[in-house]
């Protein structure tokens, strides 16, 4: 399965970014009696980050709005909360120094066992390769 995957287009009024995104991850990722719990999300622009988690495993997805949606872009984890790294994932700079910014606000308050789960995803997996499940890509990146 693609890590690249668009949610259309939906009336302002249904659904907004963040409730898109989760939607888009949770329709692509989520496994019968293992669901994807996708929060926080922070968007500026046409870019967002997700943090994640799935049963032990987590990490954060860098997504782009596009003419059908978001899609994702990209894997990865701690790398997604440095501007510079987004700002050279192709974020432009201002968003990339907000989602910085705002994600570590957001994530702050997250409980410290889950936000660890953040940092697990080692590397990087291109959302246009033919990946694996994040909590799956995890596997092929052992811990330190």
């Amino acid at each position: 399965m693609a890590l690249s995957c668009a949610l259309p287009v939906q009336p302002a009024h249904a659904l907004n970014d963040a409730d898109q995104i989760r939607a888009l991850i949770g329709a692509t990722w989520d496994k019968p009696g293992n669901t994807v719990e996708t929060d926080p999300v922070v968007v500026a622009g046409d870019y967002a980050v997700a943090s994640w988690t799935q049963g032990a495993h987590g990490g954060r997805a860098l997504l782009r709005r596009g003419k059908s949606g978001w899609s994702v872009v990209l894997c990865s984890g701690d790398p997604l909360k440095d501007a510079g790294w987004l700002a050279e994932a192709g974020v432009p700079g201002s968003d990339a120094g907000r989602i910085a910014k705002d994600l570590a606000a957001v994530e702050g308050s997250v409980s410290a066992d889950r936000r660890a789960k953040f940092s697990l995803f080692e590397g990087v997996v291109q959302g246009d390769s033919s990946a694996h499940h994040p909590s799956q890509t995890h596997h092929d990146h052992p811990h330190p």
